[in-house]
């Protein structure tokens, strides 16, 4: 059960990560607050893969990269617009609905099937949504579900999901033609290396910006260096789809955050909703495959 504590490790490094990028670097722009938290990530992540054994690399593995960056910019630029603009309580939760998206991305690109378990993972997922804004009832039924789609950052959080659903499946094939921890540190890399080539064309983006606050900007690339060595260990060690189950309990932890860091309002329904559609991950990634 080493897994375990190193799934709920990389579910609180995430958490962490998100909160001190919104704390300190959220007068930024979204693509300045992206690429900050990952070139601090760089040094920790670089240490690490002089250490890791270079596997065989075929031509599956490079496509699955080249295949998985434009999708993975797109998402990672969302999920930082996300958390500027909305509470944390009301964003992250909808990562949930990565497992809820990958049921069908694994089944057109990988051939996985949806079985009962899977189904009511996502009826709890969406109930748990429901959930969330289940004090706008009060003005009808329709109304919490509506209030999800007025929310910007919930709204942006849905797309992540569903691009994360593909990127996900994508890494599948990735790590199953290379290695677990080579192809999660190297492909992190190449991804940060590939959102900093924009840099010169982003009207408005200042290099000087990404070391305007070096302390806090390296506490936020060692929590995200922890959340990939953490995940990778992990991953390695048990089914990829228990691992990930496990790993959204972030949600919670960021739900908590937003209460202690941001002073967020109605946690309570905010955090029974989370824990809702972490009972569906739960479901999908024990019995939705």
């Amino acid at each position: 059960m080493e897994w375990f504590p190193l799934a709920l490790l990389a579910a609180l490094s995430l958490a962490t990560a998100d909160a001190l990028t919104k704390k300190f670097f959220s007068r930024l722009s979204a693509y300045e607050m992206g690429i900050t938290r990952l070139a601090y990530t760089i040094p920790w992540l670089a240490l690490a893969l002089i250490f890791i054994p270079r596997p065989h690399l075929d031509r599956t593995f490079f496509l699955s990269i080249a295949a998985a960056l434009p999708l993975e910019a797109l998402a990672f630029i969302s999920y930082m617009r996300a958390i500027k603009v909305s509470p944390l309580s009301l964003t992250l939760p909808f990562l949930s609905f990565t497992p809820v998206f990958i049921i069908f991305t694994g089944r057109i690109i990988l051939g996985e099937n949806i079985t009962s378990g899977g189904l009511a993972g996502i009826l709890c997922i969406v109930s748990g949504a429901y959930v969330l804004n289940i004090s706008q009832m009060k003005t009808g039924m329709l109304e919490p579900i509506r209030a999800i789609f007025k929310e910007p950052g919930s709204r942006l959080m849905i797309l992540v999901s569903f691009l994360y659903s593909i990127t996900s499946t994508l890494g599948k094939l990735g790590i199953i033609h290379s290695s677990p921890l080579f192809f999660g540190i190297s492909y992190y890399l190449i991804f940060t290396f590939f959102m900093l080539s924009f840099l010169p064309f982003m009207r408005g983006a200042k290099a000087a910006r990404l070391v305007s606050n070096p302390f806090a900007g390296m506490a936020v690339g060692a929590s995200m260096a922890m959340m990939v060595f953490s995940h990778m260990l992990s991953i390695s060690m048990i089914e990829a789809a228990y691992m990930i189950a496990i790993k959204r309990t972030s949600i919670v932890f960021g739900v908590l955050y937003g209460a202690w860091l941001f002073k967020e309002t109605k946690i309570t329904e905010r955090l029974t909703g989370a824990l809702i559609m972490i009972i569906g991950a739960l479901l999908i990634g024990w019995f939705g495959h």
